[in-house]
């Protein structure tokens, strides 16, 4: 059964197989299983990739944004009755944009609209965006296993 938005970890560790530390969501405010999905995520302050990305000047490494990202686009997917108990991988990854530094304690608005499904592979166009800027974006491909 998949729980009614807004939710917390606990629910979103129901759908996605992900684990801390790389589960990189903390709510869930809005779902429409298989269409779109609104999470959000606050970057710690002592994220376990600070130590090295970059000692001086702490930024949340690109790919963990993508990969913030592709989880919620994950939960929208995964939330599908057929698709319950299953892992969604990462097909592809296009048109992908960074426009902004995400920095310790920001929060990660991320959005992601399936666009696409052709049998166990799909398609969702995703955002993350921190106080109202859009930090990146990028068209993501996903394979659901069967």
């Amino acid at each position: 059964m998949t729980p009614t938005p807004p939710f917390g970890r606990d629910e979103i560790e129901s759908i996605l197989p992900h684990r801390s530390p790389f589960l990189l969501l903390d709510e869930v405010h809005e779902l429409v299983p298989g269409e779109r999905v609104a999470a959000s995520y606050r970057v710690p302050e002592d994220g376990w990739w600070f130590a090295g990305h970059f000692p001086e000047r702490p930024v949340m490494p690109g790919v963990l944004i993508v990969e913030a990202m592709a989880q919620t686009g994950a939960v929208a997917v995964l939330s599908e009755e057929e698709n319950q108990g299953r892992i969604a991988f990462f097909a592809g990854i296009d048109d992908c944009r960074f426009k902004r530094i995400v920095s310790p304690g920001d929060t990660l608005r991320l959005s992601c609209e399936i666009d696409q499904v052709r049998g166990p592979i799909g398609r969702g166009k995703a955002t993350a965006h921190v106080g109202g800027e859009l930090a990146a974006r990028g068209t993501l491909t996903f394979a659901v296993e069967r």
